[in-house]
């Protein structure tokens, strides 16, 4: 069993966004079976899986809300956590637990200092106790010419205990339509730019 967050200090992010589409692809690319926790008091993850199951799509994912449910679920069971900053006992005790922090970062500065100041609230939650923390460009500039993603990029490599991926997802429509839906980008459209990102971070992660 692994334990992966999806986390960020800052509003606006991708996180759920970016949970749903993982946990849609783990289950489809992995002989893994997925459970999927939503403790954002915002729920928009619950939304999306409970408008999946009720269009009849597979696999469907039934989201728990409660951080106090998880268990061991055996080898073979990937755990993804989607945490909301209002409830803080609950992401504390979700960055307590993880295997592994994966961090959306949107391309801005403010993003950038947001981040800085979430690793410190994982090393508080985490007592010393060391953990994996993994960071990706998300809702990056699709315009060659924008040179926001590559400096807010940069600024991230500067900043220790947080391993910065090459892979980025990029601000495509795709995203919302699909999650509105109950969709992953790979099964709204299988051909679509967003299905080849969603890939490569997918097989970086997993």
């Amino acid at each position: 069993m692994a334990i992966t967050v999806v986390g960020n200090l800052k509003g606006g992010t991708g996180k759920s966004t970016v949970a749903f589409n993982l946990s849609l692809w783990v289950a489809t690319n992995r002989n893994a079976y997925v459970s999927v926790y939503d403790l954002d008091p915002q729920a928009t993850l619950t939304d999306a899986l409970e408008i999946r199951t009720e269009d009849g799509y597979t696999p469907s994912i039934s989201p728990y809300n409660d951080i106090n449910e998880i268990k061991n679920e055996g080898r073979n069971t990937e755990i993804i956590i989607d945490i909301g900053m209002s409830d803080s006992a609950a992401m504390e005790k979700a960055l307590e637990i993880a295997d592994r922090v994966v961090v959306p970062i949107a391309p801005s500065q403010a993003d950038v200092w947001s981040t800085q100041r979430f690793l410190k609230l994982i090393e508080k939650a985490r007592s010393g106790k060391k953990v994996e923390i993994v960071g990706f460009m998300n809702r990056a500039d699709t315009h060659h010419g924008v040179r926001e993603t590559d400096e807010a990029l940069a600024a991230m490599k500067t900043l220790s205990g947080i391993k910065m991926l090459e892979c980025k997802l990029y601000q495509r429509t795709i995203y919302r339509r699909s999650f509105s839906e109950g969709l992953a980008v790979f099964e709204l459209d299988r051909r679509s730019k967003a299905k080849e990102e969603l890939d490569v971070l997918g097989n970086s992660l997993y």
